[in-house]
């Protein structure tokens, strides 16, 4: 799992402002917010690294909504690729970390 340093910068790319929203129904705002709550967690995506490193995480934003989000680091700043609810085996990982995290 890696680490990430707060407070975080974000960098979008235009045309994933509304593709997200778009194709999953979440906005650059949620996906940005589950950088800020705990836990978080964070995995290299090795099999979609081919052009630049990127990351995959599970988080849950303010108001509880459990997002799976894929991004890379530029220049120290999150850029995020995609963002989408979490499917059933995410969601068993993440609260499964979620109540270790509590423990």
């Amino acid at each position: 799992m890696r680490e990430l340093i707060k407070p975080m910068k974000f960098d979008w790319d235009n045309g994933n402002l509304s593709k997200n929203y778009e194709k999953h129904n979440v906005t650059w705002q949620e996906a940005e917010n589950i950088f800020n709550n705990e836990p978080i967690t964070v995995e290299d995506d090795e099999v979609h690294s081919a052009s630049e490193k990127r990351y995959s995480a599970l988080g849950k934003t303010q108001k509880g909504r459990k997002l799976f989000v894929v991004f890379t680091l530029r220049n120290s700043k999150v850029r995020i690729i995609s963002a989408r609810d979490m499917n059933k085996k995410e969601r068993i990982i993440y609260e499964t970390t979620e109540k270790d995290s509590t423990v």
